[in-house]
C-alpha cells in the first residue's frame, strides 16, 4: 500500500470514485490546501533570508532595534509553523475518507514519519543551516517529527475528544508559564522539549537548542485532526470563513484589552516589549507593538492571531485553479514542501557567504556555523531591500528544482520511499 504524506506534504490519495465519499471536490481542496502550503514555504524561506543577511542588531521583536519595514518583513511568516501543524494534521484525518486508510495506518504512518522528520532534522538540515554536523537543533522540522510521534496513539482517540484536548491545551497551556526548567534539575532538559525553550551543552564543543516545544505545537496539529470533517463539507468555505473570522476577532478582544494569553514574562526567551502592547512614540510602532506576541513558546495569543487568518485564506483560496499563473508557481513549492525545505537553507547560506567574499568579508563563520551558532561580525548586515532581492533570487533558483522533484513524484507515485522526500 503507499504511504501517505503528511508533515509538511498534506497529500492524500484518493478511492476510486465508487468509494469516495460523497462530498464537495476533494481536488480542488487539495489544490487550495497546495497552494496556500506553497506561499507558506515563501514566507519561511523570506525569514531565513532575514536571519542570513541581516545583522545582529536588527532583531525584529525588540522594539528599540526594530521599523515597521522589519517587524512585519519577521510578522508575515509567523503564519508558517501554525499552517504547517494545522496543515499536518488536517492530512492526517482527510487520508481516512480521502485516501482510505484505516485509523492504524494512519496511526503507523505518523510515528514512522515522525521519527524520519527527527531524524532529518537533526543531520540534514542541521548541516544545510550551519555546514556542520552534531548540532542538533529543536527547530519546525524537529518539533513536527515529535508531534506526530504523540499524534500516533492521540488519533486513536474519538475526533471529538481530539478536539477537547487540543483545544484545552491550546487555552490553557500558560499555567505551565511559571514552570522554570531549573525545577527538573538533570532532567531539565525534558521539560524544555515540552514547553521552555532552553540552550543545553553536550560534549565539549557542542549544545542542543530546543526551541519549538511540544505544547502547544502538538495540539495545532492535533486541531487540524479534528477539523480535517470541515474540509470535505459542501459549505466549508463559509466555514472556513467564519471559524477563522471569529478567532481573529477573539485575538483582538484578548489583546486589545491585554488580557489572557501572552505568556510570561519570566519567559528567556521573551523580551520585554514582547509583553502587554503600549502606546509607542509613534502609531506605526504602536501597531508594531499590538502584533508583537510570543512564539517561543507559541502563546495563545500568537495563535488565534495566526491561525484566524490563515483559515480565512483557506477558504478564498478554495476558489483558486491552475489556470492562474500564481497558483500555478505556488503549487510547485507547495507540492514538495521538504524537499524546498531542506535545500532553501543551503542555497540562502552559500548565497551569503559569496556575497561576503565578492564584499572581502571573513564568511568563516557563515561556512561552520552561521548565525544560529555565531554572532555575525559587527560590521556584517544587509539592508532591508537586498534581503529581499536575495529571497526572490533563492526562489528563483529552487523553483525548477522543485517543478523537477514534483514531476518526478507524479510520475513515480507507487514509489513508497518518495513520500517520505
Amino acid at each position: 500500500m503507499p504511504v501517505l504524506d503528511t508533515a509538511l506534504d498534506t497529500e492524500v490519495l484518493p478511492l476510486p470514485v465508487e468509494h469516495a465519499a460523497p462530498a464537495a471536490p476533494v481536488a480542488k481542496r487539495l489544490l487550495s490546501i497546495d497552494i496556500l502550503r506553497g506561499l507558506v514555504m515563501l514566507f519561511m524561506a523570506l525569514d531565513h533570508a532575514r536571519f542570513y543577511f541581516a545583522s545582529a542588531a536588527a532583531s525584529p521583536e525588540y522594539l528599540p532595534n526594530s521599523t515597521p519595514a522589519l517587524f512585519f518583513t519577521r510578522w508575515i511568516t509567523h503564519f508558517c509553523a501554525p499552517t504547517f501543524f494545522f496543515l499536518a494534521g488536517a492530512s492526517g484525518f482527510l487520508s481516512g475518507p480521502v485516501g482510505g486508510y484505516s485509523r492504524q495506518v494512519i496511526s503507523r504512518f505518523f510515528w514512522t514519519r515522525g521519527l524520519w522528520l527527527i531524524f532529518l532534522g537533526f543531520t540534514v538540515v542541521d548541516y544545510a543551516g550551519t555546514g556542520l554536523f552534531f548540532e542538533p537543533y529543536g527547530g519546525v522540522i524537529w518539533c513536527l517529527g515529535l508531534c506526530m510521534l504523540v499524534m500516533a496513539p492521540l488519533i486513536r482517540l474519538p475526533r471529538m475528544a481530539v478536539a477537547a484536548i487540543s483545544l484545552a491545551i491550546i487555552v490553557g497551556h500558560h499555567v505551565l508559564d511559571t514552570i522554570s526548567a531549573s525545577r527538573f534539575g538533570n532532567f531539565a532538559v525534558l521539560w524544555s522539549v515540552i514547553h521552555s525553550p532552553g540552550v543545553y551543552p553536550f560534549g565539549s564543543h557542542h549544545e542542543f537548542f530546543a526551541l519549538f516545544t511540544l505544547i502547544p505545537w502538538v495540539a495545532v496539529m492535533a486541531a487540524g485532526y479534528a477539523y480535517g470533517p470541515i474540509l470535505l463539507r459542501m459549505d466549508r468555505r463559509k466555514v472556513l470563513f467564519w471559524s477563522g473570522l471569529f478567532t481573529t476577532l477573539v485575538f483582538f478582544v484578548l489583546r486589545g484589552f491585554n488580557l489572557y494569553g501572552n505568556g510570561s514574562l519570566a519567559n528567556p526567551y521573551r523580551p520585554s516589549s514582547l509583553g502587554p502592547w503600549t502606546i509607542q512614540p509613534s502609531f506605526a510602532m504602536t501597531v508594531v507593538s499590538f502584533f508583537n506576541t510570543v512564539k517561543y513558546p507559541a502563546s495563545l495569543q500568537f495563535l488565534l492571531m495566526t491561525l484566524g487568518p490563515m483559515l480565512m485564506l483557506l477558504a478564498w483560496l478554495d476558489h483558486a485553479t491552475l489556470e492562474r499563473s500564481w497558483a500555478r508557481v505556488l503549487v510547485v513549492y507547495g507540492r514538495v514542501p521538504l524537499f524546498f525545505y531542506i535545500l532553501h537553507p543551503l542555497i540562502l547560506r552559500t548565497m551569503a557567504i559569496w556575497v561576503s567574499w565578492m564584499q572581502h568579508q571573513d564568511a568563516s563563520w557563515l561556512q561552520y556555523g552561521g548565525p544560529r551558532l555565531i554572532l555575525p561580525p559587527p560590521s556584517y548586515g544587509h539592508s532591508l531591500p537586498f534581503i529581499y532581492a536575495m529571497w526572490l533570487l533563492a526562489a528563483a533558483a529552487l523553483y525548477f528544482p522543485c517543478k523537477w522533484f514534483m514531476r518526478i513524484k507524479k510520475d513515480h507515485a507507487n514509489w513508497w520511499w518518495l513520500r517520505y522526500l
